[in-house]
């Protein structure tokens, strides 16, 4: 696997992120069809009220079916807003189709800021996380921002662990190297979803 071979966190981000944006366009296409009914059938999602996501970007396994799937089913979909004020970490606000998107400093689309529509995170009942890879610990490599990082200190420090919001990391199945170098800011996932198959960590 990759991991065996490249060592460095830098180094693993080049490495998948190049896999993951080579992936042949049907390939992606049936990933997001497979991803959107898995998740469908996840027992957190049926009994979730809000969930947090994030659009798809640099070959990122794309989310709009499910996105689709909760505005069907009335959950409520919430997407990540750079916040404004507190430098490194993110605010997230309603996403509906009348949403006015923007895109932010790293060019990727999100709601234009409008207080009414930011939620608290404790009533986030699941938050899909992005991440360029991870490894068979539920250790997850992000793009080096920390924003999500920062986002899950809280629920991690939290020994109920039940609380939420869930995290949830998303993938393809060609993101799992063997080993991530971890540093102490990291935050584990409890779960990640690939659209062949479901990692369970704690």
């Amino acid at each position: 696997m990759t991991g065996k071979s490249i060592k460095s966190r830098n180094e693993i981000r080049q490495a998948v992120r190049s896999k993951r944006k080579g992936l042949d366009e049907q390939v992606q296409k049936e990933e997001a069809q497979y991803l959107a009914k898995v998740l469908s059938l996840h027992p957190k999602v049926i009994e979730a009220k809000a969930i947090a996501i994030y659009l798809s970007n640099d070959g990122e396994l794309n989310t709009n079916s499910f996105i689709d799937y909760c505005w069907h089913n009335n959950i409520k979909t919430y997407l990540p807003v750079i916040h404004p004020f507190s430098k490194g970490n993110l605010l997230f606000l309603n996403y509906h189709t009348k949403s006015i998107m923007v895109k932010n400093q790293y060019g990727i689309l999100e709601p234009e800021l409008n207080v009414s529509d930011v939620i608290p995170l404790t009533q986030i009942d699941i938050i899909f996380t992005p991440l360029v890879a991870f490894d068979n610990t539920g250790a997850r490599l992000g793009m080096g921002g920390g924003y999500y990082d920062r986002t899950l200190a809280t629920w991690f420090s939290q020994k109920n662990k039940a609380k939420t919001p869930y995290p949830i990391g998303l993938a393809h199945t060609c993101q799992q190297v063997e080993i991530i170098p971890i540093e102490h800011w990291d935050i584990p996932l409890p779960e990640i979803i690939t659209p062949h198959k479901q990692f369970k960590f704690y």
